[in-house]
């Protein structure tokens, strides 16, 4: 009786595992029944008639929403609600939006919600769905592909970057990496250069810009310049193959996307005044408005009329140095004699004012009130890598100089830069020598 009774409890005790597992896996299915199959926006379009549009000259997101039948009052407090996330007034023309459109049950439209691209990767949803009122923003899903990408140079950087359909972003971030360290001004035929980089991709294929550059190798002149990143002092930088700093003192142009119209001399015959004087600075010429930045940190001593220099700004900076640039058509917002600048930072726009034939910046450096060549400068590095971070460095620039040398696996590529984990080294057997590490 015992051994029925043992026996009907385990049939019982199979036959709610049995249920139990029916019951998960039905569970499971209506969870997977459940999952968006069409996601736009962070919205199930499987539940909505969409429609899509580009925002034309003159219209307004008022107007767009009252075509859909949006009242006035709805927009009024979408307008109050959306104040601090993405004024309504922000919107561009040219920029497209989707709107999301359910139907009752009498088949009549009701808008939902209407998504507007902030940007290729941005954008925020205004959402009416049961007569309350949201704003939310958004992000598409972004993929990265590791690129290594050459070119030779035979014109300019960017018409290099153009000739081999590179991201054009890429110019800009080179020119920012090595903007202490290559002349670009004095870019030669045959210079060239290998670049490690990130570039994004939204729904696995429309181009969305670059991500990091994971390193570079410059050929300028036949040198050859290496651009290795490294996190010290709580920041991701550039280096040089040796650990200094491809940060300089000072930079190398207070411009870009220009050319030298003329060069330091002691006797150049001025354009104006038709006779052979000293020109002691560097024309760049650029279209008007061009922003011109502080080559190095420093303190404004003069701005103001500098005659036949125009609109003037005169910079000190450590070790006796002074800058200054002429013909300015104005000064950056908070520029005013005694005020502190950054390596960097915007200080005025080109312009041709003074004793000029066209818009350019004449650029100058003194030291000791000497005046001397801005192209010629010696530079003194920043910082290079501290002794306490060399092991992890090179561990970081032997990985990065293999992959722009030639192909490396997968796992051997350096993906992150926060935690570098270095090898335990394998001891020796007895009797033979350890090879040395690549310098």
């Amino acid at each position: 009786m015992k051994q029925i009774a043992y026996t009907l409890l385990g049939a019982l005790a199979l036959l709610a595992s049995a249920c139990s597992h029916q019951s998960d896996s039905a569970s499971d299915t209506a969870a997977e029944a459940e999952e968006p199959r069409n996601l736009l926006y962070g919205i199930d379009a499987e539940n909505y008639r969409t429609e899509s549009a580009e925002i034309r000259s003159g219209e307004t997101l008022g107007k767009i929403l009252g075509n859909y039948g949006v009242s006035a009052a709805m927009i009024d407090r979408l307008d109050k609600v959306s104040a601090e996330i993405f004024p309504l007034r922000n919107i561009r023309a040219g920029h497209r939006y989707m709107a999301f459109i359910h139907e009752d049950s009498l088949y009549e439209p009701h808008l939902d919600y209407l998504a507007y691209e902030r940007s290729a990767t941005d954008y925020v949803v205004f959402g009416f769905e049961n007569d309350s009122i949201t704003v939310t923003e958004g992000a598409k899903e972004l993929t990265l592909r590791r690129q290594k990408k050459s070119a030779t140079i035979n014109s300019s950087l960017w018409g290099a970057i153009m000739d081999q359909n590179l991201p054009y972003a890429l110019a800009a971030e080179l020119e920012d990496i090595y903007q202490w360290t290559v002349d670009f001004f004095g870019i030669q035929k045959g210079d060239n250069f290998t670049v490690i980089y990130d570039e994004k991709f939204i729904e696995d294929s429309i181009p969305a810009g670059i991500g990091r550059i994971w390193g570079a190798k410059f050929t300028h002149a036949g040198k050859e310049y290496y651009a290795i990143p490294f996190r010290q002092n709580e920041k991701i930088q550039y280096w040089e193959y040796d650990g200094a700093s491809l940060r300089k003192q000072m930079l190398k142009a207070p411009l870009k996307y220009t050319r030298i119209s003329s060069r330091f001399t002691y006797a150049r015959k001025h354009p104006i005044y038709k006779v052979y004087r000293p020109h002691t600075g560097v024309d760049y010429a650029a279209p008007k408005g061009t922003p011109v930045h502080a080559t190095a940190d420093g303190t404004v001593i003069f701005k103001g009329w500098g005659g036949g220099g125009g609109n003037t700004l005169k910079i000190k900076h450590a070790g006796n140095l002074m800058t200054g640039y002429l013909h300015l058509s104005g000064y950056a917002k908070g520029i005013r004699q005694g005020s502190h600048v950054s390596q960097g930072q915007l200080i005025g726009y080109v312009g041709s004012t003074g004793a000029s034939t066209g818009p350019h910046l004449d650029y100058r450096i003194w030291k000791n009130g000497k005046p001397i060549d801005p192209l010629k400068i010696p530079q003194e590095p920043a910082e290079p890598i501290a002794k306490a971070n060399r092991a992890e460095f090179e561990f970081v620039r032997d990985r990065i100089v293999a992959e722009l040398e030639g192909d490396v696996k997968e796992e051997e590529k350096i993906t992150q830069l926060d935690s570098i984990v270095l090898p335990t080294a394998t001891p020796a057997p007895t009797g033979t020598q350890t090879p040395a590490s690549a310098s």
